[in-house]
């Protein structure tokens, strides 16, 4: 079985789900009949044996009642001795006791800041939040698959109708078939470079398996795709948030219009659901209407935001916000700069000056730096991410837009060409729309339809 048909297989359960739910749900109701008869059954013998119980232990009662009226008396002549030897022993502890209140004192103070430690490394290492049900998360995937195949529909529809057009016009694997898939995918945004390496590991796999009806090509080329992406690689497409208790700091990077301010948007929103405290900062003060912007959006999200229009320091912006964070305790700091890459110069020591900022006021600096590319602009996208990895350390790829094109080829030429993971990928409009990438559903909500 090719990797394509194990993740149409994986992903088949959410296509299924109300018939798997009704099975579980019928399953789930004959436990619980069993359950309930058995815990009758159970009670009828406890409550025969608590009867016999009972009469034993009123013969026993009267017995008791007796002895404990003798043992009353007694006490009370003890204890008229024991309040005088209290009073004498009471003025012997005071002074002890006052020394150890302060002792108690010191060590709940040191206590307190050890809870508050261990709640600071628990926060970055487990995140927030209740534990979710199974239930909760297959509808989470279920949710999120869908969102993928309704997000890829232009690119599935553009690129698998041009591939099983290839199909249908070719009975036998030639060299002229090879030629047309080249045009296919470069059209596709895969990239020159990348769809040069493909094909000829295409064609190497072919010669070697001895393939030569192109119906059985069809998947191997989607086997083929997944593996140039993944290059043996552990790829990971959580955001580094900082497990030391420092404050996790993002900074965001790209052009103007691709949608950089509405990313953080999104991103603020779906980590205060997460539990995390977010603060929003406006650095871009060179774009008119910029820190308004994210100043409307932090206010719609109700969460925390530090810009200054009169400023034309980015620096001193961060370094503001930096200092808003610590003092109201936030664990979250996205920071939003701006995007002149035509000025590589200044866009350059503007980046150093917010980076030198960011490094002596959080120790370890920024865990993130991502980089939000258009993906409709197709190749010029991937030239962007070439000449800011030139400027600055990008450490992921926000690829908005995707929905938009039907060229969604562009995220298998951005790991080849520039070697930078994407971290999240934008298929709509909504909150929702924004999503973690997942080689695996964008795969599968690429070519479902194809095999």
């Amino acid at each position: 079985m090719g990797i394509f048909s194990k993740i149409k297989d994986m992903f088949k359960k959410y296509d299924d789900s109300e018939e798997t739910k009704v099975e579980e749900v019928e399953e789930s109701g004959e436990e619980i009949e069993d359950t309930i008869e058995d815990e009758e059954e159970q009670k009828e013998i406890e409550d025969t044996a608590e009867e016999d119980n009972q009469e034993e232990d009123s013969d026993e009662e009267i017995e008791d009642t007796v002895e404990e009226e003798k043992e009353e008396d007694i006490e009370d002549d003890n204890d008229e001795a024991i309040d005088e030897e209290e009073v004498e022993e009471s003025e012997e502890t005071e002074d002890d006791s006052d020394k150890e209140e302060i002792e108690e004192e010191q060590n709940e103070d040191e206590s307190k800041e050890e809870i508050i430690e261990e709640k600071k490394e628990k926060k970055g290492l487990f995140g927030f939040g209740k534990k979710k049900t199974k239930e909760e998360i297959f509808e989470e995937e279920k949710k999120s698959v869908k969102i993928y195949e309704k997000g890829l529909t232009r690119s599935r529809q553009g690129f698998v109708s041009r591939l099983a057009g290839l199909t249908s016009k070719y009975n036998k694997v030639t060299e002229e078939y090879f030629d047309d898939l080249e045009e296919i995918l470069i059209m596709a945004d895969i990239g020159v470079n990348t769809v040069m390496k493909f094909i000829d590991r295409l064609r190497d796999r072919a010669k070697s398996e001895n393939i030569t009806d192109p119906e059985l090509l069809k998947e191997i080329i989607v086997d083929e795709l997944f593996i140039i992406y993944v290059n043996d690689e552990v790829l990971s497409s959580k955001i580094n948030y900082r497990t030391d208790g420092e404050i996790s700091v993002l900074l965001f990077v790209g052009v103007n219009g691709v949608g950089k301010t509405t990313t953080i948007a999104k991103l603020a929103n779906k980590m205060k659901d997460e539990g995390h405290k977010v603060l929003l900062v406006g650095a871009d003060t060179f774009r008119a209407g910029a820190t308004e912007q994210l100043h409307e959006w932090a206010n719609r999200l109700d969460v925390g935001f530090c810009g200054n229009i009169e400023s034309n320091d980015p620096a001193s912006v961060v370094f503001d916000g930096i200092e808003m964070a610590k003092k109201e305790e936030y664990d979250v700091v996205l920071i939003d700069t701006a995007g002149r890459l035509q000025n590589k110069v200044n866009l350059m020591k503007e980046l150093e000056k917010i980076n030198k900022v960011i490094d002596d006021k959080i120790d370890g600096g920024a865990c993130e730096t991502l980089l939000v590319i258009d993906a409709t602009t197709g190749q010029n996208g991937i030239s962007q991410a070439k000449a800011f990895k030139e400027i600055t350390n990008i450490t992921g790829i926000v690829l908005t837009k995707l929905d938009g094109t039907a060229k969604g080829g562009i995220v298998l030429a951005i790991k080849e060409e520039v070697g930078l993971p994407v971290k999240y990928i934008g298929l709509g409009e909504t909150k929702d729309d924004l999503q973690v990438f997942d080689i695996e559903k964008y795969i599968y909500g690429l070519f479902k339809d194809m095999v």
